[in-house]
């Protein structure tokens, strides 16, 4: 099967397998694993910050992160589409008693800077204290500009609020611009980084920050279940992860572009412009459900949505884009 609904998806290869089997192990609620404490030391070090923690899910990162930044009664902003407000099951506002102020994103994934400077809260009774901007990149494929990251940040500075990015898929956005990790993690407070997206672990993501804010986080990763005990088993698939898995990324890339060329040439498709592994493709609506029984039938695995959402990963080759292809062009010959 050709599986193009996320980069999720991955199974880990034998040799990561290998790696994981082979893992020195501890108990890392009391610190003492060793793979997690170098999975840890190698993460926060390429993203250029002091100290880093590893918990299961992007999911939880985040939240640990918002809930480090913000007290009960605070705001964070962030954009409509971030996965913090929109995919995160309001973990933020149930969970920390946080406030979300969402802001419409614009069309290559950033936030106006008037919007975000127009929705900071004023010192009022009235209003939930603004603490936190949170930036995602990639957010939908697309890579935030350095130039406008620098902008929010001097926003940051000037209100005295933190900053942080949901960086899922930051080494995505670093090999697109041909930019360290750090230098695309330079302006931020706290960087989640997910190790099971284009990486290809079974699990696991890291948090970063300063000394400080990460001894702050092991109490809410604690407190929200996120405390695993010989967890190296799945901090050496991360380890190998970012020795042999990080360039490779310009492959996915490469076969996103490939897949949106093929697409954009079928004349009943419309195609949003590709920067990473993420292409977006406009099906109309009357077609959606024959389509995905049409691919499903031809080996291929995509949730068709008149918005729909088609990812490449390192289990997907070039040969198998042209065989996705070919499924798409024989359904709508006919169509």
């Amino acid at each position: 099967m050709i599986d193009l609904r996320s980069d999720t998806v991955t199974l880990p290869s034998a040799a990561m397998r290998a790696a994981m089997h082979d893992a020195p192990l501890g108990d890392d609620v009391y610190g003492e694993d060793p793979t997690v404490n170098r999975l840890q030391q190698v993460v926060a070090e390429r993203c250029g910050f002091e100290a880093a923690l590893f918990v299961p899910t992007g999911t939880q990162s985040n939240l640990i992160a918002l809930m480090t930044h913000c007290q009960r009664g605070d705001e964070y902003i962030a954009g409509q589409d971030a996965h913090t407000y929109r995919y995160e099951g309001g973990g933020a506002a149930v969970l920390g008693s946080i406030q979300p102020q969402p802001l419409s994103n614009q069309p290559d994934g950033s936030i106006a800077l008037a919007d975000i400077e127009a929705a900071i809260k004023p010192d009022d009774i009235h209003f939930a204290r603004t603490r936190l901007i949170a930036l995602e990149n990639t957010i939908g494929g697309k890579v935030l500009p350095p130039g406008y990251v620098t902008e929010v940040a001097r926003l940051v500075t000037k209100y005295g609020l933190a900053l942080h990015l949901d960086g899922a898929r930051v080494f995505n956005a670093a090999v697109k611009l041909g930019l360290t990790p750090q230098q695309v993690c330079a302006e931020f407070d706290s960087v989640s980084v997910c190790l099971s997206k284009g990486l290809g672990t079974p699990a696991g993501s890291v948090l970063c920050g300063d000394q400080s804010f990460i001894e702050r986080a092991k109490r809410w990763r604690k407190m929200l279940g996120g405390g695993m005990r010989q967890a190296g088993v799945l901090a050496a698939a991360g380890l190998y992860a970012l020795e042999h898995n990080v360039e490779r990324l310009a492959d996915d890339h490469q076969h996103a572009a490939q897949l949106a060329a093929g697409l954009g040439a079928i004349e009943q498709l419309q195609v949003e412009p590709v920067q990473t592994n993420i292409v977006y493709v406009h099906v109309p609506q009357a077609h959606t459900a024959a389509l995905e029984a049409h691919l499903t039938a031809h080996g291929v695995v995509a949730q068709i949505r008149p918005r729909t959402r088609l990812v490449t990963h390192l289990d997907v080759s070039a040969a198998q884009i042209g065989d996705a292809l070919a499924a798409f062009q024989e359904f709508f010959a006919r169509a």
